[in-house]
């Protein structure tokens, strides 16, 4: 499988053409956002289509679903303090050398929708993927999981396992991830289907390469790019992340601790400043420094990465 085209062909709403976005928003019942992106169209303003720049040609600025653009921060382990911790940007980490050739064990620690087309309860699917590297061997793997979270709010989990065993490379790790809102009925009772105590354990791997896990994770693959095609069903956040070993700039590394997955706006990629924003562990709540009661006012995902030892 190429793993750079993986849902080419199913664009998050960011990424859509105006058009396309308005008939996603209409089919979750966004109709004045919807009308609003048509009538956008029917101006002259439309200089760029064809030339890619569909970003552009959106008549408003101010739905954290329609920014296609991450800002990736890091919280390193701290088992002791209460008080507010500081977040790293991903390029400005040391990393762990020690997980050269290590297992280790990824987690879903928070997801927190601050708006996704539509309102009320979100069913959201999330897709995973990552490469285990074992005996000279690639695997690709994908793994999905679903949850039920409010608008402007975080979802109730914590910790929840996603690849476990994972295997290190010489070069570290790469991880992808896909948000789905899921409002089409008949999608919504097959994910219950992924809410069983098969799927709560995650993806264990074992020491070996495993036969079983490229059927399983081509399922996993298609299911999700089926549902991400279905009316009413939308795709929201889309991130690509190599966390590796190098010193290089610009570069994330790989270290035990917590990431963070922001969807802001690509013109903040270059103002973004991760020492205005502190966690709070006796909350669980990311907020501003200066301000403990203000949350970032984006969709966002934390994953955990911690060294896994088989008992």
């Amino acid at each position: 499988m190429n793993i750079s085209n993986w849902f080419d062909d199913v664009p998050v709403i960011g990424k859509m053409a105006p058009e396309e976005a308005a008939v996603k928003l209409r089919e979750v019942d966004e109709y004045d956002t919807a009308e609003m992106l048509e009538s956008a169209q029917e101006t002259p303003s439309k200089t760029f289509r064809g030339l890619g720049k569909k970003p552009d040609w959106w008549p408003f600025q101010d739905k954290p679903w329609q920014y296609t653009a991450h800002a990736f921060g890091y919280l390193a382990p701290n088992s002791n303090s209460s008080g507010p911790l500081p977040i790293h940007a991903v390029s400005n980490i040391p990393p762990d050398p020690s997980l050269k050739h290590a297992r280790i064990k990824i987690t879903l620690n928070r997801l927190r929708v601050a708006s996704y087309p539509g309102s009320g309860m979100h069913r959201v699917l999330l897709h995973f993927f990552a490469q285990n590297q074992v005996a000279g061997k690639t695997e690709n793997l994908h793994f999905n999981s679903t949850y039920r979270v409010y608008e402007g709010q975080h979802a109730g989990i914590s910790g929840y396992p996603i690849f476990v065993g994972l295997h290190v490379g010489n070069e570290g790790i790469i991880f992808k991830c896909r948000t789905i809102n899921v409002k089409n009925d008949s999608d919504e009772a097959f994910l219950d289907f992924l809410e069983s105590d098969t799927f709560k354990t995650g993806l264990k791997l074992v020491t070996t390469s495993q036969p079983v896990v490229a059927p399983f994770s081509e399922l996993a693959l298609g299911i999700a790019k089926t549902i991400a095609q279905r009316n009413r069903n939308v795709s929201v956040q889309d991130f690509d992340l190599g966390l590796d070993f190098s010193t290089i700039p610009m570069s994330a590394r790989l270290a035990e601790g917590a990431y963070l997955a922001v969807q802001i706006p690509e013109s903040f990629q270059t103002v973004w400043d991760w020492n205005e924003w502190v966690y709070h562990p006796d909350t669980g709540q990311v907020v501003k420094k200066a301000d403990p009661h203000q949350l970032i006012p984006y969709n966002y995902l934390v994953f955990g990465v911690s060294r896994y030892e088989e008992k």
